[in-house]
C-alpha cells in the first residue's frame, strides 16, 4: 500500500499545486506507483489471482487516462511518459 507520505510526495511532484490531486498527471503517477507495488507483489505471489485481476484493472485505468491525455494535450502526455519512464 502507498503510505500517506508517499502519496503526498507524488502529489507535490506531479501536481500544479500541493493540493492538486485531481489532475491527470497526478492520477497517472499514483496509479503507476500502485502498479509498481502490485507487480513486485505478483513476482513473489504468482498464484494471487485476486491481486492479478486488480493489477489488470489498474493498468487499464492508467491506459485510459493516458489515452485521454494524449488526445487533449500531446505535449503534457509526452512529458509525463518521459518523466515516469513508461514505454509507449
Amino acid at each position: 500500500m502507498l503510505t500517506k507520505e508517499r502519496k503526498q510526495a507524488i502529489i507535490q511532484d506531479y501536481g500544479a499545486s500541493p493540493e492538486d490531486s485531481g489532475s491527470v498527471e497526478v492520477q497517472v503517477a499514483l496509479l503507476t506507483a500502485r502498479i509498481t507495488e502490485l507487480t513486485e507483489h505478483m513476482r513473489h505471489n504468482h498464484k494471487d489471482f485476486g491481486c492479478q485481476r486488480g493489477l489488470l484493472t489498474l493498468v487499464g485505468e492508467r491506459r485510459r487516462k493516458l489515452a485521454y491525455l494524449s488526445r487533449e494535450d500531446i505535449g503534457r502526455y509526452r512529458a509525463l511518459i518521459a518523466r515516469l519512464g513508461l514505454r509507449r
